[in-house]
């Protein structure tokens, strides 16, 4: 038996357990860790450091902490009492000082030492739904005893333990704005993150129930709103979202609903102006066709009329002839001619039923529909000003802000950043080598969409997708098709290492700014 809870305890340790969800996946759970740390409680009383307790907390800012006060508690009577703060990943620890604690609020603040710099968590402000999913995340010390862990384990970087449950709203403590939940917690979880599905802090872990009687255990956690309040007071700025919480996969079945529903319309539109042009080209063939009968009939009645008149005046020359009057006969001869002339000019130029279709054609596309000369390449940038879509987006730790850029039909942004282009999408790659995240940025000019996927990696998985990135050396903006290629093999060889959903998913509806 023994064996068996080990092992178990060992595949939550390593994140291995189930946590899909209606909303939620394994690997915003597993981002959400990053954030996560032990805090060590040393004293000093006696001339000998000692580790005296250790509990639970979460990187709000990349080099402030917070955990419950009673974690710290020692450190207000005891001036020997220091802190010693262990990330979840990497290879060092961070000693840390207390900078405030909120007692009433079972809150305290922790700031690191000069130049170390952590991952800040988000922080949902919404308000949590009854019975949503929730994950309690720490270093729960009945864990370390199982384990066997020494006092040097505890103090190396590890995974800390995840848990889940459900939240029960309408319940709080009366000291403290607290929300009531199922996922286990014990001594050592003090100060650690209760988070939602999509890895968002909703609160910060703080006491429990005693079961009796075989009665179940249920778990408090300190509101995110008296967290808020409580960094505002410290002038601490942090990283936060109210949105939704929706799965991707979600998100991926709506906007693909969307986008049939949008070439449905588009195909119905198109149907119904192929039938009007089809009605339209009819009527203008019947109106040419008529103007034409029309215009011939014209030419050839003033033909005959021109004819008739040319008769007149020959018969006229014959008459003046046979007088004898010369001269007479001559301009009536000649005015027989010019009317000859002209009847037979006239009659050549009536239209032909020929024309019918160049008249149609005329018709139907009028100067003001004509096509416009394409934008010469890295020369005519339009700027776009984008809106985020919250209906379409899925928000973790993201600001969402409106997106200014500007594009040229060559996928060159801003003037110097290169996409390339695959089947109406434009897309570029970033691997930045100070933040712990991924990000694939796309743009579709047709729909005016831009599109940010968001991957929270790891540190080993941060470093993988760098040495992928580093192969390619990018140039700026070039039409280049050795810098294209460069880009789209870039960009396979950083898809390639990520999982196979992102972490967030930020979709804007875009605009030409004038």
């Amino acid at each position: 038996m023994l064996r068996y809870i080990i092992h178990a305890l060992i595949a939550i340790l390593a994140g291995s357990l189930p946590f899909g969800g209606v909303h939620g996946e394994a690997s915003d759970i597993s981002a959400a860790t990053r954030s996560v740390v032990r805090v060590a409680v040393f004293s000093s009383s006696e001339g000998q450091r000692t580790l005296v307790g250790h509990g639970s907390g979460v990187v709000v800012a990349p080099d402030k902490i917070v955990t419950n006060a009673h974690v710290v508690s020692d450190a207000q009577f005891d001036e020997s009492v220091s802190f010693v703060i262990i990330p979840s990943e990497g290879s060092k620890s961070y000693e840390a000082t207390l900078i405030s604690v909120s007692p009433g609020k079972d809150l305290a603040l922790l700031k690191l030492g000069s130049g170390a710099r952590l991952i800040p968590a988000s922080i949902y402000t919404g308000v949590v739904g009854d019975g949503v999913d929730v994950f309690a995340i720490g270093y729960p010390a009945n864990v370390d005893v199982a384990l066997e862990l020494s006092e040097d384990d505890k103090l190396l970087p590890q995974m800390p333990v995840k848990t889940r449950g459900n939240i029960s709203s309408g319940r709080s403590s009366k000291s403290v704005d607290s929300l009531l939940h199922t996922a286990p917690i014990a001594p050592g979880n003090s100060g650690g993150p209760l988070v939602d599905a999509c890895g968002r802090v909703v609160g910060i872990n703080s006491f429990g129930s005693v079961a009796q009687g075989g009665g179940a255990e249920f778990y408090f956690a300190v509101s995110t709103r008296e967290l808020s309040a409580f960094l505002g007071q410290q002038d601490v700025g942090f990283s936060a979202a109210n949105s939704e919480c929706r799965s991707v996969a979600e998100l991926t079945r709506a906007e693909a609903e969307r986008e049939a529903a949008e070439r449905a319309k588009i195909e119905a539109e198109n149907r119904i102006a192929a039938e009007l042009r089809t009605g339209k080209e009819g009527k203008f063939r019947r109106d040419a066709e008529h103007a034409i009968i029309t215009e011939r009939e014209n030419h050839m009645a003033l033909a005959a009329f021109l004819l008739v008149l040319s008769a007149v005046a020959g018969g006229a020359a014959w008459q003046l002839s046979e007088r004898g009057r010369r001269d007479q006969m001559k301009v009536a001869a000649g005015a027989g001619g010019v009317l000859l002339l002209s009847s037979l000019v006239i009659f050549a130029m009536r239209p032909s039923f020929d024309e019918v279709e160049s008249r149609v054609r005329a018709t139907m596309l009028p100067d003001g529909d004509a096509p416009k000369p394409v934008a010469a390449k890295f020369t005519s940038a339009a700027k776009k000003r984008c809106v985020i879509q919250p209906d379409r987006s899925r928000v973790t730790v993201s600001e969402t802000a409106d997106v200014l850029f500007d594009w040229t039909p060559s996928g060159c942004i801003n003037g110097r950043t290169q996409y390339v282009e695959n089947a109406g999408t434009w897309s570029r790659s970033f691997v930045p080598n100070t933040e712990a995240q991924v990000s694939l940025v796309s743009y579709e000019p047709d729909s005016k969409t831009y599109r940010i996927e968001r991957y929270l990696l790891g540190l080993e998985a941060m470093e993988t997708a760098r040495e992928a990135r580093q192969r390619y050396e990018v140039k700026l903006c070039s039409a280049d098709t050795d810098v294209r290629d460069k880009i789209d093999n870039m960009n396979k060889a950083v898809r390639e290492v990520l999982p196979t959903s992102p972490n967030e998913l930020l979709v804007f509806a875009c605009t030409d700014v004038k």
